[in-house]
């Protein structure tokens, strides 16, 4: 199951709250196929019928079905830069 890192978990909240989405909101990371390597990033307002539901320190991520297929064993990470812009990356993720 996709896992975030901390900075990635602070970053979907603090987007989610901005856009004035309610408490179940989340990112909706979705791909046209489970091959797929773009993806498409939506704020919603809760899970679509079979999504699968990541929540992890209060941040909710809900992947469509070749998303959940793609990110199955990876980390979503997250990068913001000196002018506010937000930029995710997708790593393998690590056994501790």
């Amino acid at each position: 199951m996709l896992t975030l890192t901390d900075t990635a978990s602070t970053v979907v909240k603090e987007i989610v709250s901005r856009s004035g989405a309610p408490e179940t909101g989340g990112l909706r990371i979705d791909a046209d196929s489970p091959q797929s390597t773009d993806f498409q990033v939506t704020i919603v307002p809760g899970p679509f019928d079979h999504d699968q539901v990541v929540t992890q320190d209060g941040a909710h991520v809900y992947l469509g079905h070749s998303a959940d297929e793609a990110l199955t064993d990876k980390t979503l990470d997250a990068r913001v830069d000196e002018e506010g812009r937000v930029a995710f990356d997708v790593l393998p993720q690590t056994i501790s």
